[in-house]
């Protein structure tokens, strides 16, 4: 079965004037990434403003995605949603439209104890083929639940697709029980500041929403430590530090879309109740953008 590996990218959802799904802007992106060379691509999930779409602009966006990679790049989906039942008709339909497998982040908002945890990925697991993976999310920063490492093992060893977790939260030790799960049990980590320290330590890569605005530095990092250039990976992640500082490490998805445009990327706007950057601010953003470039000796168009 595949599995995420390297540089998997969080993808935005460019969203038009009426705050619809823009799959025109969504082709264009994934043709940018993929030129870029990232590894993987991981729409509709929390930088792609996963709860805020309904089920049918999902479906869209990742059929759009599939469609476009054509297997260039793994495609991953996310498909956790606001019930059960939701959450299993997104991971169908990811699996019909031909992705390579879904991620699934916890239940959110109402308290879930780890019977109720286990039973909900036990549902899903259940109801989608043995040969197609499936990555837990763990997001508690957001989601207000977690996964217990103990939980997470119970589920990777009584069902075949469950094949790693995607954890973004900056708990070293709660990251090493879930690395110590079982050799082959799949880890990447969402904290783009400490990517090369993540593989390190023995994640597969990275899940990176600041990557989806600026992948190059994620990219570089990845190369110099399959190289075996650690030199190289470490000047290149500080250069991954600064434009997560610049970018505010994904805390408002505005900045990103603000800085894709000034990239060239039709990113377009933010579904209510989250806004547009403000022009002073949006102003101010691509003054470091243009800075950064420049120190890093990178293009501004994407």
């Amino acid at each position: 079965m595949k599995k995420l590996f390297g540089v998997t990218i969080a993808m935005v959802t460019p969203l038009n004037c009426n705050e619809k799904p823009d799959l025109e802007a969504v082709k264009d992106l994934t043709e940018k990434l993929i030129a870029r060379g990232v590894d993987c691509l991981y729409p509709c999930g929390t930088t792609g403003e996963m709860l805020k779409l309904t089920l049918e602009e999902r479906m869209a966006v990742a059929e759009t995605v599939i469609k476009t990679a054509a297997g260039r790049v793994c495609v991953f989906i996310h498909v956790g949603a606001d019930n059960a039942a939701n959450t299993l008709a997104l991971a169908k339909h990811a699996h019909r439209a031909g992705a390579d497998g879904v991620g699934i982040v916890t239940p959110q908002f109402f308290g879930c104890t780890p019977r109720e945890m286990t039973n909900y990925y036990d549902e899903i697991a259940s109801n989608l083929p043995d040969d197609f993976p499936i990555y837990m999310y763990g997001i508690p920063q957001c989601a207000a639940n977690d996964i217990l490492p103990e939980v997470a093992k119970d589920l990777y060893d009584r069902h075949p697709n469950i094949v790693g977790m995607k954890y973004s939260f900056l708990d070293m030790d709660r990251t090493n029980a879930y690395l110590d799960i079982a050799p082959d049990f799949s880890v990447l980590h969402g904290c783009d500041r400490l990517f090369t320290s993540m593989l390190i330590l023995g994640c597969d890569g990275t899940v990176s929403g600041v990557g989806g605005v600026m992948p190059e530095p994620f990219v570089n990092i990845y190369k110099a430590y399959q190289a075996g250039d650690l030199a190289a990976a470490q000047k290149w992640q500080k250069a991954g530090r600064q434009i997560c500082t610049i970018l505010k490490n994904g805390s408002n998805m505005a900045i990103f879309k603000a800085a894709l445009e000034h990239r060239g990327v039709k990113a377009g706007q933010m579904r209510k109740p989250q806004m547009a950057l403000p022009p002073e601010e949006v102003a101010a953003l691509t003054a470091q953008l243009d800075e950064y470039f420049a120190a890093w000796g990178l293009d501004r168009t994407l």
